[in-house]
């Protein structure tokens, strides 16, 4: 009898035991859970814009006549002034070419001079009234013409020997001029190397690069998501990768209305102006990253978006309260800027949400 009375003591003492144990261990579970408190702060939604920074005017320096390099004025990075001499072409006719040139303004002022004597002829006559007006003024418009011939032959004949040569009020020489105050970009040539003219029929040779660093901007893409929340005006803060201290703001300007892709994404090019360009050291062709400012509020209601449960369309979390107790609670939520979301109603300054540590998938570890 003594026997089983003393069993049943052991038995219900390692019942006590375990269930002291796994009491303790939930509250210390409990006790032990990780909380995030909500708290007042600033959201933003914003899009993202990669591109670079680049002038806003930018011309390709040609030649208007083919020869050598003769001499340079100015190198990369040198300013200039509109009119300042950047190069100079010396005209490197093949004797071809030169003969051809020559033997054009001899038949050139033999037919003007043919021309010019069946005029005076025509004068004659239609004094005499030999001859009908309109006759008279076919001769006339022939002359003209031969007169125009002879004159741009001798004009060619001087740029390939001279280099330089007057049409009409223009003159066309070999030293090639800049055409606006700016900063060289790019140098193509060297002293020696060949130049093909820009004409109506071939793009010629680029020998620099100009470009007006005082006023730049920034160009990219923004991705076809959020081209919908554009509009012009907004504003803008650039993180230029060279100059990651620095801070640079502008406003959005353009959108294109076409898309196109880039790498298998769509996305939409758009423009941004950039705030006092000139209190930053920035360069043509600077990586950039643009935050486009679409909605910001300030002193609001915020809580990391993790600790967030979606049932169907309500959000839940989970709040401790004094005495340690988790409970989960529904809340209405507004701006996202999909990092922490702002709490529109269900929870209070201060409150302690519950940060539950990831649920491990069974099978993947």
């Amino acid at each position: 009898m003594f026997k089983k009375i003393l069993l049943v003591v052991v038995v219900l003492g390692v019942i006590a035991v375990v269930l002291f144990f796994t009491i303790n261990g939930s509250a210390k579970k409990e006790d032990g859970l990780k909380t995030v408190a909500c708290q007042k702060g600033e959201i933003i939604d914003k899009a993202l814009a990669v591109g670079t920074i680049v002038p806003r005017h930018e011309i390709a320096v040609k030649s208007k006549i083919s020869g050598i390099v003769k001499k340079l004025y100015v190198d990369v990075g040198d300013q200039v002034r509109v009119g300042e001499p950047l190069l100079d072409i010396s005209p490197d006719p093949t004797p071809l070419e030169y003969a051809e040139a020559k033997r054009q303004v001899e038949i050139s002022e033999v037919t003007f001079e043919n021309a010019d004597r069946e005029l005076v002829r025509s004068k004659a006559l239609i004094e005499k009234k030999l001859i009908s007006e309109q006759e008279f003024e076919n001769v006339k418009a022939r002359r003209d013409e031969t007169e125009l011939r002879l004159s741009l032959a001798r004009e060619k004949l001087s740029l390939i020997e001279k280099g330089q040569t007057k049409i009409a009020t223009t003159v066309v020489d070999n030293v090639i001029k800049s055409s606006f105050d700016g900063t060289v970009l790019a140098r193509f040539v060297d002293v020696g190397d060949p130049v093909v003219p820009l004409t109506s029929y071939q793009a010629g040779t680029e020998v620099m690069t100009l470009a007006d660093m005082s006023d730049l901007l920034f160009k990219g893409t923004v991705d076809e998501i959020d081209v919908g929340k554009l509009r012009i005006g907004m504003p803008v803060e650039l993180k230029v990768g060279a100059l990651p201290k620095d801070k640079v703001s502008g406003k959005l300007t353009k959108v294109s209305p076409q898309a196109h892709k880039d790498e298998g994404s769509t996305v939409f090019d758009i423009e941004i102006d950039l705030d006092n360009p000139g209190q930053t050291p920035l360069r043509a062709g600077y990586s950039a990253n643009a935050d486009i400012i679409i909605t910001k509020k300030d002193s609001v209601l915020i809580i990391p978006e993790r600790l967030i449960e979606f049932v169907k369309d309500t959000a839940y979390v989970e709040i401790r309260d004094s005495l340690g107790t988790a409970t989960k609670i529904p809340i209405q939520t507004g701006l996202s800027d999909g990092i922490n979301v702002e709490v529109t109603g269900g929870l209070a300054e201060g409150a302690l949400v519950v940060e539950r540590p990831p649920k491990e998938i069974d099978g993947m570890f």
